[in-house]
């Protein structure tokens, strides 16, 4: 019996033994909240690469740096700030003759025109100029320049006043914007069916020109298939953020231009609460 009994006690205490180790390993390769702690040295040395790169020069290798600060630490302070430098990249990407996996190389043909090349890529002028360092609209027949192929989209969020812009589905940037007070910005999906440069304002009773200080348009009108919508620039930049507008999406002036040079005509642009 008592041979029985030291036999089980044995065998509890090696059962006991055994657990207390697989504990143990479990803890050292697992951190607790079970999810891998960055270590600071390896995220000073990263966001120092992303920034070198930049600096050089090396968009594509910049992106992808912050690109990678932000996957494994999603939940820095700093996560922010580096979503903003990789939108800040997109944008110096499309403007840059830098090739990118959205982008071709197009030889110029003769009889060719940046507004022809643009139409046929379903693109704009202005993207096409900025991206080739061009100053205007010549060009010669044999020269080999940059074309954007991606499908640009545009999605706003009027709870929020802000408007998205999209390539195939990958985020680019984010803008703040002012949306139309009353709920009156119309909510669903619309196309860009004109632009204009420095709009004329026509309001009741009175045409406000494009110099006058009055003029609510700002610099630049992306005009919807619903008549008296579009996306604009302002005079009250103060304003954006809020929803104050007649139903229109309002922008600061330097961000409606860099969105007009980048959305060509037939964008798609969805609005929902």
């Amino acid at each position: 019996m008592r041979r029985v009994i030291l036999t089980i006690i044995v065998v509890v205490t090696v059962f006991l033994l055994v657990v207390l180790i697989i504990m143990g390993v479990r803890k050292v390769s697992a951190p607790s909240g079970g999810s891998k702690k960055a270590n600071p040295v390896s995220v000073t040395s990263l966001v120092a690469l992303a920034k070198d790169l930049e600096a050089k020069g090396s968009l594509l290798e910049a992106k992808a740096a912050y690109q990678k600060l932000i996957a494994e630490i999603p939940n820095a302070a700093e996560v922010m700030s580096w979503q903003k430098k990789v939108e800040e990249i997109n944008v110096k990407l499309l403007f840059s003759p830098i090739p990118t996996p959205k982008s071709t190389t197009y030889t110029i043909k003769p009889g060719d025109t940046l507004t022809k090349i643009a139409r046929e890529f379903k693109t704009t002028t202005e993207l096409l100029q900025k991206s080739n360092r061009l100053n205007g609209d010549k060009i010669v027949p044999g020269q080999r320049i940059k074309v954007s192929t991606a499908a640009f989209t545009i999605l706003v969020y009027k709870s929020q006043n802000i408007l998205i812009l999209k390539a195939d589905d990958e985020f680019v940037k984010t803008y703040i914007v002012a949306t139309g007070a009353n709920n009156s910005t119309p909510v669903g999906t619309f196309k860009i069916v004109n632009k204009l440069t420095n709009p004329t304002w026509f309001k009741a009773g009175a045409v406000v020109p494009a110099e006058s200080p009055e003029n609510v348009l700002g610099t630049r009108w992306l005009g919807f298939d619903v008549s008296g919508y579009g996306i604009h620039g302002t005079i009250e930049p103060q304003t954006l953020g809020k929803s104050v507008t007649q139903g229109c999406v309002r922008m600061a002036n330097p961000e409606v231009e860099e969105l007009y040079a980048i959305v060509p005509q037939g964008t798609t642009v969805t609005i929902v609460d």
